[in-house]
């Protein structure tokens, strides 16, 4: 179902600003948000760095995030409101202006805000932004949007979809090719009947997931959590900021999805470990896989290397991996070329390729409106290329996990298929879902899969990651 937008405005904003003023949850908000729009920041990074700034923390820290986040993620839905309020599309609205009337639906349509607060705080951000009629146009929109319950709202644009994948599209706020692209992966595995809640938990906030590093600490010493689903070193955090806690503040332990968790887990638990192994993490960036990876390796006697093309983004990797007593080397290089330069070097490699990310949009919801079709046909090459050298610098019998946070079947299933046809009997899939049996602590309900996992947030609270694992012959 889509997000209940028949709750009473009235109440919990707290007390009524100062005419002419703007509440500093929702200037933050509206300024991420903006952000977000004028230079493809990224809310999740962009966020926490201005709430820091302002010292805000408790509730107005949570307002902050509930109208930044929920406002990116209905941004569909709310176009559709202020296009019949308003009596224009949304192109023909500047952009600020648009920033200030979707931040104002949010909390008109989705929240317990009383309407004068969101309103006068609304027309005060216009007055700031835009021009003396662009502010009384951001009054009347909204005035506008007050005179109809957000039931009948949602009636109004619920009536204008033109077929079924355009009214999920409005509804539960997701561009039609992104439907399109889930339709076609649940078709996969014969489950096409879950779209609808594939899409709902696309837009509820994910639960705060971590990892112990193994050798490093324990799921033990991690406070107010509980046992993860599925991952045997992971944790669900049940509240405070684990960025407070000395395990996680000592990198000892890390905010990981439970997820990317199986991934890593899947490649280095997949058969025995020889002491000696040489593992490499081909696109290792940010490093939070890496840093798995690397504790596993060093508790089984084998090293890691990890590898990034940018080397902003291998700093990343080295401050990650710093934690361990002999941090693994990070090497700057493109990973189309490494099957060149370390030719069957490698006993197991991570190919973790850059994609879409729409398997991560409870987290980063701004990429569901960010990522266009042409982008998929752009990343599948590159997947490719990077899968192709990957098989190429690892050792004969080694083996590998080909791993998307996406998907579609286009940067998923379809590469690892058009790869193996192209290399033949050098290459074979291995159950990656028996895998993964003898490594969760739960089963997996995993649907009509052949050869690998794909995990879904609406089936198993995780992000909707793909793994598929590969062994080389000899």
């Amino acid at each position: 179902m889509s997000p209940d937008r028949s709750g009473s405005r009235e109440g919990t904003a707290g007390p009524r600003p100062k005419a002419g003023t703007v509440q500093p949850a929702r200037r933050i908000a509206f300024d991420v948000i903006s952000a977000v729009r004028e230079s493809d920041a990224y809310a999740n990074l962009l966020l926490p760095v201005r709430l820091e700034r302002a010292g805000l923390g408790g509730q107005d820290a949570a307002l902050a995030t509930e109208l930044t986040y929920g406002t990116l993620r209905q941004q569909g839905y709310y176009d559709a409101v202020i296009e019949l309020a308003a009596g224009r599309e949304t192109d023909r609205i500047d952009a600020p202006i648009l920033d200030v009337l979707r931040l104002a639906c949010h909390q008109l349509l989705s929240m317990r805000v009383a309407q004068h607060a969101a309103v006068d705080e609304a027309v005060s951000l216009a007055r700031e932004v835009g021009t003396q009629s662009a502010t009384g146009f951001v009054n009347g929109v909204l005035r506008t949007i007050t005179r109809t319950p957000p039931a009948d709202w949602h009636d109004r644009v619920m009536a204008t979809p033109r077929s079924d994948d355009e009214r999920l599209g409005i509804d539960y706020s997701h561009p039609v090719w992104i439907v399109r692209a889930f339709r076609q992966a649940l078709a996969a595995e014969g489950r096409e009947i879950e779209l609808e809640d594939l899409l709902a938990a696309d837009n509820v906030a994910p639960r705060v997931s971590l990892v112990a590093l193994p050798g490093l600490s324990t799921v033990d010493d991690l406070p107010r959590t509980r046992s993860a689903s599925y991952s045997p070193i992971g944790a669900i955090s049940e509240g405070g900021d684990p960025g407070q806690w000395s395990v996680v503040a000592s990198g000892k332990a890390r905010v990981q999805d439970e997820g990317s968790q199986l991934a890593a887990l899947a490649l280095g638990r997949a058969r025995p470990v020889v002491a000696g192994e040489r593992w490499l993490d081909l696109c290792a960036g940010p490093g939070g896989k890496a840093a798995l990876l690397a504790a596993e390796a060093a508790a089984s006697g084998a090293t890691l290397v990890a590898n990034e093309v940018l080397p902003v983004r291998a700093g990343l990797v080295r401050k990650a991996l710093a934690v361990l007593p002999n941090p693994p080397q990070v090497i700057v290089q493109d990973g189309r070329r490494i099957g060149q330069s370390a030719p069957e070097q490698f006993d197991r490699i991570l190919v973790d390729a850059p994609c879409t990310g729409l398997g991560a949009l409870r987290r980063r919801p701004e990429a569901r409106w960010r990522k266009q079709p042409k982008d998929v046909a752009e990343l599948a090459r590159l997947q490719a290329d990077l899968l192709s050298s990957a098989l190429d610098a690892l050792k004969p019998g080694g083996l590998l996990a080909y791993v998307t946070c996406s998907p579609h079947l286009a940067e998923s299933r379809l590469i690892v298929d058009a790869v193996i046809k192209r290399v033949g009997d050098g290459v074979s899939r291995l159950d990656t879902a028996a895998v993964l049996t003898t490594v969760t602590t739960e089963p997996l309900d995993l649907g009509e899969t052949t050869g690998h996992v794909q995990l879904w947030p609406h089936r198993h609270g995780t992000d909707a990651m793909f793994i598929c694992l590969l062994q080389k012959a000899g």
